[in-house]
């Protein structure tokens, strides 16, 4: 009775060794997430030109333009031309009755005939001085009244020309009438135009720019004109370098080239060169980061980020000046992620797919538990065996005993 009592409590104890060894030793079923290192794209500066661009407006005006204004002052008889029409340089454009044409075409003909009577009469005296009839002084003077003829005649004939002239207004270029303002009967004055002319060909741009602007612009650099929804192309040919006292600006001056759809006098907008880089170390702007104003980049090198502080110069939508910090060797991290900083890991973005490192330590992961596992079992059926034997030796000592 004693040995069956012995034997029933000594499987019990081993059933529950057993039993608390494996549940000891047997690990947990969930598995700790393991993060992945972030994959990061990387590239390499590269050496290029940043070019920023300055908004301005500017006024379109024709190459050559002229303002025609009578000489004299008169009513106007005659108007050949209309605004709008081609003039070529010479063209009969109104003729103003100057009140002062016949007045100047009488006193020339005065001189004429003065300047004939003299002529005739120095004829006569030097036949009279040849033959000795008269002196030489008297020579002389007759002489001398007719080189006086002569020169008032000039003077006539001088100021009735210029009375015609006046009187007829013809074009200094070719070109379009822009404006008249010459009607029949009209007064023409010699303060008011009569009509203005603008030249064919090339357009000009007039604007202004700042003192910061000025050192920028130079004689024969390239501009674009937006007007209308069209862009034409342009050449910077004045620059003046004294400042306007109206405006506290510097006027420039450019030509545009194709330009004839552009209406004289509209306002158009064009884009000039505010700063330039030629030839620089430059990088993506979103690769550049900024700690209390100061900016910084982070480099791969391997499998490692670093955070390397740099100092910039200009940059534009898509690049920006690098002047010193890293060089044309540094692999720049082009891509932002929350996990960057010095020291961290990190993959290449071309050089592993995505969520391949998470795998890897998954399976690492795997692997552990499974050998946990194993060795748990292993320790179970040790204790198993050991309380196997302990029963053995129970129970020959219970028979012994009885």
């Amino acid at each position: 009775m004693k040995k069956g009592v012995i034997i029933a409590i000594g499987a019990v104890c081993i059933v529950a060794a057993g039993a608390f060894a494996v549940s000891y030793f047997k690990p947990s079923e969930e598995v700790t997430e393991v993060i992945a290192p972030p994959a990061v794209k990387a590239e390499n500066p590269e050496i290029g030109d940043i070019e920023l661009f300055r908004s301005l407006t500017g006024t379109v005006e024709p190459s050559d333009q002229v303002y025609v204004i009578p000489k004299a002052a008169g009513e106007i008889t005659a108007v050949y031309v209309k605004n709008g029409d081609y003039v070529t340089e010479g063209q009969l454009l109104c003729e103003i009755d100057t009140k002062q044409v016949d007045a100047a075409r009488l006193q020339l003909e005065a001189a004429q005939v003065q300047l004939k009577d003299a002529r005739t009469n120095l004829e006569r005296m030097r036949v009279l001085y040849a033959s000795g009839d008269i002196s030489a002084q008297a020579y002389e003077q007759v002489e001398s009244g007719a080189k006086a003829a002569q020169i008032q005649y000039d003077s006539a004939k001088l100021a009735y020309d210029y009375q015609v002239e006046f009187s007829s207004i013809t074009a200094t270029i070719s070109g379009k009438i822009e404006s008249s303002n010459m009607e029949v009967h009209s007064m023409a004055s010699q303060t008011n135009p009569l009509c203005v002319i603008s030249s064919e060909g090339t357009k000009v741009v007039n604007f202004a720019i700042t003192e910061a602007v000025l050192n920028n612009v130079k004689e024969g650099d390239p501009i674009r004109i937006e007007k209308s929804g069209s862009e034409y192309t342009g050449t910077v040919t004045e620059v003046n370098t004294m400042v306007d006292a109206a405006t506290g600006l510097f006027k420039v001056k450019a030509a545009v080239e194709n330009g004839d759809a552009l209406v004289n006098g509209a306002t158009v907008k064009l884009y000039v060169t505010s700063d330039k880089a030629d030839r620089v170390l430059t990088i993506p702007v979103d690769a550049v980061y900024y700690d209390s104003g100061d900016p910084y980049v982070y480099t791969f090198e391997n499998g490692m980020v670093h955070r390397v502080d740099v100092e910039t110069g200009i940059s534009d939508s898509e690049r920006v000046e690098i002047i010193s910090g890293v060089s044309l060797d540094d692999s720049v991290i082009v891509t932002w992620s929350p996990e960057l900083y010095e020291g961290a890991p990190a993959v290449l973005a071309d050089e592993e797919e995505p969520g391949a490192a998470a795998q890897t330590a998954q399976e690492a992961e795997t692997t552990a538990a499974a050998q946990t596992a194993q060795e748990a079992e292993t320790t179970a059926a040790e204790s198993a065996e050991t309380g196997a034997a302990g029963e053995t030796a129970a129970t020959a000592q219970a028979e012994a005993q009885e």
